[in-house]
């Protein structure tokens, strides 16, 4: 098949500044290309990198972007404005697979020679139902965002396909091998975009509650990932709000450490935690890639109770959960927190459990499944995603 993928407008492929779409695709293209297929990848110019180029069997177009903006109206202008440019430079084909918001909307009446139109949806929908009548494949990446797509669109319900993001699994499983063993200090972890929407407040308040907390551990609160805007974080302001806050009561437990980008050494990162610690309260949220890292590494987790973290996280036996909703979220946060300090027997059957359970979400099955799933979308008489 001739594959065409295409990204969004604000990061760069290879994924140099970090982004879950731009990793994933990018370790995805390079599994279509060694199955033998013809793959070409359009994401944004950057520097140090070239216009055009083969690399690893894939054909790399980088186009004009923009970073990303704190206004939901200004990205979603962006976004248009990069279909445009988008559809400009797309080849024939036989799918392209839209890592965008508008671009599906209008590309197969514009260019049908680039193939069948294939939408990501990596957000909760918000009428895309009603928008998408005229694209030939949804890749839902939970049971609930394929649920909402129906209930906004009934008749979309046989083009839809379940695509749970993939992970590095073995990279993660050697990174915790090869971890030094655990010292006397506990690291409770976050790795994702320094924003309010992720629940970075509530989890830095759970943990300050914790202080003082007699019978615990030693123990520190790592949090690993972006601040600044353009890279989708919630801006210095945000980070300085934090340690004004919270600073004078965790002083040394409380680190923000920073971006990394490099899929490596992430996962030493996630190797080095005991606990790792999701909370977002963000209603979009699809998958949970990061949460899907942690257990990979081996590490129990604690996730809030958005609905797309239910496949993931069994609570009691792959994780635990707590209501991010409650009025008193942050003691119940605290409170399995705290237990999972106490207790190392837990954290270890716990941490086994999400082990096993996330082995399925690897890349070269991910890659099997997808191509299977697109060869019955292209073919002569294409069917059903579900």
């Amino acid at each position: 098949m001739r594959i065409t993928i295409v990204t969004g407008f604000f990061l760069p492929v290879p994924p140099l500044r970090g982004g879950s779409t731009e990793k994933i695709w990018h370790r995805l293209a390079g599994e279509f290309a060694r199955a033998g297929h013809a793959v070409t990848f359009v994401s944004r110019r950057w520097p140090g990198l070239p216009d055009r180029e083969t690399s690893a069997g894939v054909t790399h177009i980088r186009i004009p972007g923009t970073d990303h903006s704190r206004s939901l109206a200004a990205n979603l202008w962006h976004d248009l404005r990069w279909g445009l440019r988008v559809a400009r430079v797309l080849p024939p084909g036989d799918a392209v697979i839209c890592n965008t918001v508008t671009l599906p909307v209008w590309l197969r009446a514009v260019k049908p020679a680039a193939g069948k139109v294939v939408a990501v949806l990596a957000r909760m929908p918000k009428g895309h139902g009603r928008a998408y009548g005229r694209v030939d494949l949804l890749l839902a990446l939970s049971a609930r965002v394929a649920e909402q797509l129906k209930a906004e669109n009934a008749a979309l319900a046989p083009r839809l396909a379940p695509f749970p993001y993939p992970i590095d699994y073995e990279l993660h499983v050697r990174a915790r091998r090869q971890a030094a063993p655990a010292g006397p200090t506990l690291t409770i972890g976050y790795v994702g975009r320094i924003h309010p929407d992720k629940g970075i407040r509530q989890l830095v308040a759970a943990c300050a509650a914790l202080v003082g907390h007699r019978g615990l551990p030693d123990w520190r609160l790592e949090l690993t990932g972006p601040w600044a805007v353009p890279e989708g974080g919630g801006g210095e302001a945000f980070r300085t709000e934090l340690e004004r806050e919270f600073g004078g009561i965790l002083g040394p437990r409380l680190r923000f450490a920073g971006p990394e980008f490099d899929p490596a050494r992430l996962a030493d990162r996630y190797a080095a935690l005991d606990l790792f610690c999701y909370p977002s309260r963000d209603r979009g949220e699809t998958f949970g890639v990061a949460v899907a890292e942690a257990m990979a590494a081996r590490t129990a987790v604690v996730v809030s109770n958005l609905p797309c973290f239910a496949e993931l996280v069994n609570p009691g036996r792959t994780g635990l959960v707590y209501d991010h909703e409650a009025p008193d979220a942050e003691t119940r946060l605290a409170h399995r927190l705290a237990l999972l300090l106490q207790d190392s027997a837990l954290r270890a059957e716990l941490a086994d459990a999400a082990q096993s359970h996330v082995a399925r979400y690897d890349y070269a099955a991910s890659a099997r499944d997808i191509l299977a799933t697109l060869a019955r979308c292209t073919g002569p008489n294409p069917g059903p995603g579900i």
